[in-house]
């Protein structure tokens, strides 16, 4: 049966290993790879070895870093005041693609999954709470992930977080400028503030859709909306009438579909 040269098979294997990459595509690359001119290959190779020396984490806000601590905790035009939660590193570069935050970050390396076996001790959470003892955080903003694992994580830093005097609130949701509302899903399109339990709604920020067959006055009084009961078109005299094109109009024949 034939089988590629070892080398090869060990590339294959090693670049199987890669996220999102399956044999078909480490194959893929792998046959580009050989193709390569060997000072490109060389150079692949050593920016490999070299990012992988060379990059840390910063024994601050645990962002990948070259220097410790890192460029943005020893930035003095950053606000110390604020601090912004993140899950992973990448998602502190998205932050500052938006050149309107200019607080400092904190990375969790992760988010909490039960299913996955990550607890809250296998995340930088302790790290943050040693941050927050020094008394010169005011707000701290949550920007995890919006998904069962990102939103658990926000409502388990809120609770450990609270007693410390820090105000703890979340990232926005919502849609996208261009995007469109038909595309958006239900949880998108509510209001809510997943922060506590109590208040998904707070008070005058996103009222609730009155349940059907109840409804509420101006004045806050309650009131039923009727079921089953549609208004009819009123002539001019104010008496009601069917349309001649409806159904219901066109099987009353005789008297009795003209006296009303």
């Amino acid at each position: 049966m034939f089988s590629f040269a070892p080398p090869l098979v060990r590339l294959i294997e090693e670049l199987s290993k890669l996220p999102t990459v399956g044999p078909k595509t480490a194959q893929r690359l792998a046959f580009y790879m050989l193709s390569m001119p060997v000072e490109d290959a060389e150079a692949l190779a050593s920016a490999i070895l070299e990012a992988k020396r060379r990059i840390r984490y910063c024994s601050i806000c645990a962002n990948i870093t070259e220097a410790d601590p890192c460029e943005l905790c020893t930035d003095a035009k950053r606000d110390q005041s604020v601090i912004c939660v993140v899950e992973n590193p990448r998602d502190v570069a998205a932050m500052e693609r938006t050149r309107e935050f200019r607080g400092l970050y904190h990375v969790l390396q992760g988010a909490i999954s039960p299913l996955d076996g990550i607890g809250p001790d296998d995340l930088r959470i302790a790290e943050l709470l040693r941050r927050l003892a020094g008394g010169t955080v005011l707000e701290l903003i949550v920007a995890t992930n919006p998904r069962v694992e990102g939103e658990a994580t926000a409502l388990y830093l809120a609770k450990v977080i609270k007693p410390l005097g820090v105000k703890v609130t979340r990232i926005a949701h919502g849609l996208p400028v261009g995007g469109d509302l038909e595309y958006a899903d239900e949880v998108t399109r509510r209001c809510r503030s997943p922060l506590t339990r109590e208040n998904r709604f707070p008070a005058g920020s996103c009222p609730k859709t009155p349940a059907r067959g109840s409804g509420t006055r101006s004045n806050g009084s309650a009131t039923r909306w009727p079921r089953g009961r549609r208004s009819r078109p009123r002539d001019s005299s104010g008496a009601s009438r069917t349309p001649a094109s409806s159904p219901r109009g066109s099987l009353k024949k005789g008297p009795a579909a003209t006296s009303r």
